[in-house]
């Protein structure tokens, strides 16, 4: 008995074996001869996905200035909320938190934006620009919720806040070497042109509607979403295929995202040097200066903010005019040398009636006065693009715009410091009675105990003198990291 059973098993199996058999040949025959519609099929999916990600047209610095104006105009609406949200989050010690905020996002930005950039010389300018652009806009939302949590995120933001340095290498990709110049200054010259209205614009819409903060927030978060969506559905990559790395692992040399290369690279160079040197000393209160400035306005000198609104449009009209037409005739009449010690003089005496006086209409003054010192770096980087070698313009640009950077990590500390030693905060200046008369030219607020306000601004002036003795030091025609040197040809290769 149990070997028939045995055998009547087995012969189910087979049975079973051979239907199955049977089942995968005509499955097999099936898709065997539809297997070149399936790879046809998959081949033209990939390159739809190809054709959407590599963007319309070909890559130009329209694509970059339509980005760089999107993202600062989002946050050019929140000027007037940020400065109210300051107030809530920190009563009691206003400028200092603001400077720290400031410090640690402007410090993260300098320790990460080599490496962000060193990456997007190996992998693409387009998927880095959409990073960039998403990370440091993540904070608009927050404000709705959080005024604190708003502040904590701007901060760390700053590890990405490399926006502008992609969007110039993406310039750089798309023009040819005598374009480029203007085409630096055009999307310099959108930066201000996406803060003409856009401040004016959300303090507006504050005014106007009951919860006029959540339209503003609201806005934002909707111009900033159009951005990333133009990002990826219409800017193509710039840098060539043949460029880019095959593979995400692909080694950078740590002297490619080393932030303090820079440093070291100045110190070989005597001339360069003192263009570092004065660089540094002339940057670091601008940097403190415009991290603090509408909120000095608002709350010491005691502009409405209808008022604070106006005059960013003001600056960046004047600041536009100044690094245009106002550039190209001090150069024509007096040359690289004397255009600097121009606009560091102008810096200068802003600096001073801001450190002095709280006058309305002085403000207004030095705000244009302030405007013209603009033309400062941009005459540095044609003193650099006349007198450095074609080859090595680059590295020394580089080098400072790595001073650039770590002053807007000091520069706002400094200032936040200073003015919370000198006891400013919302509460001693809220009620200023400069708020109710655009006329009044008293000068109360001025003082808080025994030392000036505008004592941050009197730092400034010091070392922006210091910058000009340097500048007075500075020749003509000098030339920058010589060829014959061969360390610096190292350092260069390195870059």
């Amino acid at each position: 008995d149990n070997c028939a059973m045995m055998e009547e098993n087995i012969l189910h199996y087979d049975m079973d074996k051979g239907r199955k058999n049977r089942t995968f040949r005509k499955l097999q025959q099936l898709f065997g001869s539809s297997r070149r519609t399936w790879k046809s099929i998959g081949a033209e999916a990939k390159l739809d996905n190809c054709a959407m990600m590599e963007g319309c047209g070909k890559p130009s610095v329209v694509h970059a200035t339509i980005v760089i104006f999107l993202e600062f105009f989002a946050w050019g609406l929140l000027t007037t909320p940020t400065i109210q949200a300051l107030k809530v989050a920190f009563p009691h010690a206003t400028f200092l938190m603001n400077g720290i905020i400031q410090a640690v996002k402007g410090l993260l930005s300098f320790l990460s934006a080599p490496l962000i950039g060193a990456m997007s010389d190996a992998w693409g300018r387009k998927s880095f620009l959409l990073l960039c652009v998403f990370f440091t806009c993540i904070p608009i939302p927050v404000l709705s919720f959080s005024a604190v949590g708003y502040f904590v995120a701007m901060a760390v933001s700053g590890i990405f806040s490399a926006t502008f340095s992609i969007a110039f290498a993406y310039v750089a990709d798309s023009t040819c070497a005598n374009e480029r110049s203007f085409s630096y200054g055009v999307v310099s010259a959108t930066f201000a042109a996406s803060l003409v209205v856009s401040p004016a614009l959300g303090t507006w819409l504050i005014q106007f509607f009951d919860d006029g903060e959540t339209y503003v927030v609201l806005l934002a978060s909707i111009i900033t979403a159009v951005n990333l969506l133009f990002i990826v559905l219409v800017v193509p990559e710039s840098l060539p295929e043949e460029l880019r790395k095959t593979t995400w692992g692909s080694a950078i040399s740590w002297k490619q995202v080393d932030p303090f290369g820079s440093f070291c690279k100045a110190g070989t160079d005597g001339s360069l040097l003192k263009l570092s040197v004065m660089v540094f000393l002339s940057y670091l209160p601008e940097a403190g200066q415009y991290s603090c400035f509408f909120l000095y306005l608002k709350q010491v000198v005691g502009f409405s903010l209808k008022e604070v609104a106006s005059f960013i449009a003001v600056l960046c009209i004047s600041s536009v005019v100044a690094q245009t037409a106002g550039l190209s005739l001090l150069m024509m009449a007096l040359g690289h040398k004397y255009t600097i010690i121009v606009g560091l003089v102008l810096q200068a005496s802003q600096l001073f009636i801001y450190g002095i006086w709280t006058t309305k209409w002085l403000m207004w003054v030095a705000g244009i006065l302030a405007s013209f010192a603009s033309i400062t770096y941009p005459a540095i980087s044609a003193l650099v693009s006349k007198n450095a070698e074609p080859e090595q313009q680059g590295v020394v640009l580089g080098i400072l715009t790595g001073i650039r950077g770590l002053c807007m990590g000091l520069g706002p500390a400094i200032f936040g410091l200073l003015f919370y030693m000198s006891n400013v905060h919302l509460n001693d200046t809220e009620e200023s009675p400069q708020s109710q008369s655009s006329d009044n030219v008293g000068r109360t607020s001025s003082y808080q105990g025994d030392m000036f306000v505008g004592i941050p601004f009197l730092f400034g002036v010091v070392l922006v003198i210091l910058a000009l003795l340097v500048a007075f030091c500075i020749k003509n025609e000098e030339t920058l990291m010589k060829k014959s040197e061969p360390s610096l040809l190292d350092s260069q290769h390195s870059t």
